[in-house]
């Protein structure tokens, strides 16, 4: 049975005040919020924000070109998601790989994108600039690729340089990217794997960890392939005993320690 008709007109308005204080929706993804929903976000503490950079690269057959952003969008998800004062920008997934023409590195693969390092760099930097101006005090530059690290360290630096007199830090988080080289290469050797089998690009450790974040971006049906094929598709190490439970070791250890030197990073300067 249909309600009178002249029960519309408050329904609608009661409708439309309950949405108008509604919550602010449960992410911390920039990008899934309105503007005055991050205001808000930000009134109530979010008052720092991390910058995910992935890049755009051939990881052997059985990881698809995205890995890094989906990865490093996926972690620092969990990340700001522990820090609780936190939210994510954009993932930065147009990145540095080496030389274009003639290819190098990467690039020798179909797919790869890169970029030269001054645009990068200025591409980082504006993007901190905005976060800025746009209210955020802490901005936090975490990257999922080893060949750029210096280059956030670089740029954090020239940002702090110029907001001296401000409130606002720039943080270059190198915890992020260094813990997949030290702890999570020693948890895996471990469990028992080789640093054959553990790899330095596309081999277990690199496998199970997108397992683990981003399993879609996997093809488990490659892994015998991609070790038979390597180095010449792109492999360094041996995929076959990757696993979403080796990964998830790389998960936890990432954000714990990522978790606590964003916390004293931010902690140091107030």
């Amino acid at each position: 049975m249909r309600p009178p008709r002249w029960w519309t007109a408050p329904l609608l308005a009661l409708a439309l005040h309950a949405g108008a204080h509604a919550a602010t929706p449960a992410t911390v993804l920039l990008e899934e919020l309105t503007w005055p929903e991050l205001r808000d976000a930000q009134r109530a503490g979010k008052t720092t924000v991390i910058i995910p950079v992935g890049g755009t690269e051939q990881s052997g057959p059985q990881l698809a070109l995205g890995k890094h952003n989906a990865r490093v969008q996926s972690l620092a998800r969990r990340i700001a998601e522990s820090l609780g004062n936190a939210l994510v920008a954009p993932v930065v997934s147009y990145v540095p790989e080496g030389q274009v023409t003639p290819p190098s590195s990467h690039m020798r693969f179909p797919g790869t994108i890169s970029i030269p390092d001054a645009t990068f760099q200025s591409l980082l930097d504006a993007a901190a600039r905005s976060l800025k101006q746009g209210g955020f005090t802490d901005i936090v530059l975490i990257g999922d690729h080893g060949g750029y690290q210096t280059q956030l360290k670089a740029v954090a630096q020239r940002l702090n340089r110029d907001w001296a007199a401000t409130p606002a830090r720039a943080h270059y988080v190198d915890t992020y990217y260094r813990i997949t080289q030290t702890a999570y290469v020693q948890a895996l050797r471990d469990k028992g794997l080789s640093p054959a089998q553990i790899g330095e690009h596309a081999g277990a450790a690199d496998t199970s960890l997108t397992l683990a974040t981003a399993p879609d971006l996997a093809r488990p049906e490659q892994l015998a392939a991609a070790a038979q094929g390597a180095p010449a598709n792109g492999v360094s190490g041996d995929p076959r005993p990757s696993s979403i439970a080796l990964g998830q070791i790389g998960v936890d250890l990432i954000v714990t320690h990522t978790v606590n030197a964003i916390r004293q990073a931010t902690a140091a300067r107030q």
